[in-house]
């Protein structure tokens, strides 16, 4: 580059800063109004805009249709035995749950310090000061422990 071409080169730089920061008030920023513009034509945007939406979602798609009969359309019939089996099934585990958390909370709501042991779990709830519980869940099938503090509230 010839020094002719350096000095037009640093003179036009130097005016293109000077015209850019002209209209800008000292120690103020600029801002403007953000402005919304839709690109899902459901929402306004351009239609142009939906076969490429499409597109996209088709090739990202990782579901898989359920198997259908042509007159259920995907809604399984059980008969009144399986109802019942499935009502009495979920009772149970609800009394359960209920019976498990009657031994570790008492009627205030309040965690009670203990160990609460079932057929595949123990449960240990422990006072660790300054109104914090430390509640220790151990899976006797896979030997995971899941250790979460709370807070007093």
């Amino acid at each position: 580059m010839s020094k002719a071409n350096q000095y037009i080169w640093k003179g036009a730089l130097a005016m293109g800063i000077a015209l850019a920061t002209a209209g800008l008030p000292a120690g103020h920023p600029a801002a403007s109004e953000l402005v919304y513009h839709p690109y899902n034509p459901s929402f306004g945007g351009n239609p142009l805009n939906g076969e490429v939406l499409l597109n996209s979602a088709l090739v990202t798609r990782k579901h898989k249709a359920p198997d259908i009969d042509s007159d259920r359309y995907g809604i399984e019939e059980r008969s009144p035995l399986d109802q019942a089996q499935e009502t009495l099934e979920w009772l149970i585990v609800s009394k359960m749950a209920s019976a498990a958390s009657m031994a570790i909370i008492d009627e205030d709501g309040n965690f009670i310090p203990g160990t609460l042991e079932t057929q595949n779990f123990i449960i240990t709830v422990t006072n660790i000061g300054d109104g914090q519980l430390s509640i220790t869940t151990y899976d006797k099938s896979t030997g995971v422990t899941t250790t979460v503090e709370v807070g007093a509230l």
